[in-house]
């Protein structure tokens, strides 16, 4: 049954190695597809690049700055706020986190998408990312956005607006009265009779939807929804460490964000400008996917197995057993007990780790409270963190065997990005000289590895 897809996989194949060539910002901007390029392949993706590269009217270009300055600044620690606030949060809206589910890459190759989502945001976040020509930020948005548009087709084994008008064409798919659809519209039946899906693409097609119940994949919401939890779930989170920003840094940071959600082809009126409105839209988005999937009979629920495979990925990572669990209690801290209950984390830890994390919490916020007295900017709480974020950024982000899938030139700036973390500016002399020694085997020698990588990657190429 498959060798009647083959044509299709092929198309598939072609649009993947002809958006590789899409390595930078100016690439983009005036890309041709090769000459022997099928033209229903090759004029569509041209038009594509033509209507989606630009920055919306409202872009502030100091604001865009001020970010990039932020993630330059607190980079390291970000990645730890990246494990455990923003992929969590991620994966509890039950839908989005069904669409993950359904290709298996979740489970069973966690540190590849790990890994993916890192390729989006270094190229994002590093100077001039969304703003230069020689930088990678719009590049990689265009195809994470056109990943979505392939991940929505092959769902739906069509466009979704095909789904749409089939859903709401026939009379017997509404209700009398009633704006609900019938229990059976809109279904995208599974191919029982394919063969064992061997590959991401195959599994999304073979799997079914019914949009009639759960409405589009990939949806505007769920694309605002993620949009969120690398912006609006980060912030919060320094909130909860103790490390708030002024309300003009986190406008910027917002702002940048919504700056590549644009790009990314979410609706403006999905973004949020301030904290305040990224907490209610945050909420609110939660709060109804919560309840449309308890509405649903007795679904099987995508999300613990999502959560215990990146609790997994990082506990593996931790050498010492008693602070396997920091990732999980940091991660239930920062997400709060109903994320945590939804991710199936809140079951029972043993008594020495939580011990060790909440005296750990509690003396962190007393010594930083204490030695700010006399030096504002101190924070152990930022060094804890940092020299956490450099452990999962070196063993699971930027291992030199599997780097992030980047251009060479930007995989060696994402190495320059990681040398300019070696120090934290805010803290005293004598506390980088302890962060040095702790990182200077992993951290640093990683980030130069990484950078040696790329100049023979492009030697190579």
């Amino acid at each position: 049954m498959t060798a009647q897809w083959q044509p299709q996989w092929q198309k598939l194949t072609t649009v993947s190695q002809l958006f590789a060539q899409w390595s930078d910002n100016r690439s983009v901007t005036d890309w041709k597809a090769p000459v022997g390029t099928a033209p229903e392949i090759g004029v569509p993706l041209a038009d594509y690049l033509h209507a989606a590269r630009h920055l919306p009217d409202w872009a502030d270009q100091g604001k865009l700055k001020r970010a990039e300055a932020l993630f330059m600044e607190y980079g390291a620690l970000s990645v730890t706020m990246l494990f455990c606030s923003s992929l969590p949060e991620c994966y509890v809206i039950p839908d989005l986190a069904a669409v993950l589910h359904v290709t298996g890459q979740l489970e069973k190759h966690t540190e590849y998408r790990i890994r993916a989502t890192g390729a989006m945001i270094f190229p994002v976040m590093m100077r001039g990312g969304l703003t230069d020509p020689d930088g990678g930020g719009v590049a990689q948005i265009l195809k994470v956005r056109l990943i979505h548009a392939t991940i929505r087709n092959l769902i739906l084994r069509g466009s979704p607006e095909a789904a749409m008008v089939a859903l709401v064409a026939d009379p017997n798919n509404l209700k009398t009265g009633s704006t609900r659809y019938a229990d059976d519209a809109g279904i995208v039946p599974p191919l029982l009779g394919m063969a064992q899906p061997d590959n991401m693409h195959q599994s999304l097609f073979a799997h079914g939807w019914n949009t009639g119940a759960d409405g589009l994949p990939c949806n505007q919401e769920e694309l605002a929804y993620t949009l969120l939890t690398f912006s609006y779930v980060f912030l919060r989170s320094m909130h909860k460490l103790g490390l708030p920003l002024s309300r003009a840094d986190e406008e910027a940071y917002l702002h940048a964000w919504n700056v590549a959600g644009h790009v990314l082809g979410i609706e403006r009126e999905l973004m949020a400008d301030s904290m305040e409105e990224a907490e209610a839209l945050f909420s609110g988005m939660q709060t109804r996917g919560r309840a449309a999937w308890r509405l649903k009979p007795g679904p099987s629920d995508p999300r613990p197995l999502l959560g215990h495979a990146l609790m997994q990925s990082m506990a593996q990572v931790i050498p010492l057993p008693s602070l396997k669990p920091f990732p999980t209690l940091l991660t239930r801290y920062l997400c709060g007990s109903p994320s945590a209950s939804d991710l199936g984390l809140s079951g029972a830890i043993s008594w020495l780790p939580r011990w060790l994390f909440a005296g750990c919490m509690l003396l962190v916020r007393a010594i930083d409270w204490l030695v700010r007295l006399v030096f504002p900017q101190f924070s152990i709480a930022r060094f804890i963190t940092r020299i956490l974020g450099y452990h999962l950024m070196t063993k699971l982000l930027m291992d030199q065997t599997r780097p992030l899938k980047l251009p060479p030139h930007l995989l060696n700036r994402v190495g320059d990005t990681m040398d300019q973390w070696s120090d934290d500016p805010k803290a005293p002399n004598w506390l980088n000289s302890m962060e040095d020694r702790l990182t200077v085997k992993g951290g640093w020698k990683a980030a130069a590895d990484t950078k040696g990588m790329a100049q023979g990657m492009e030697k190579k190429g």
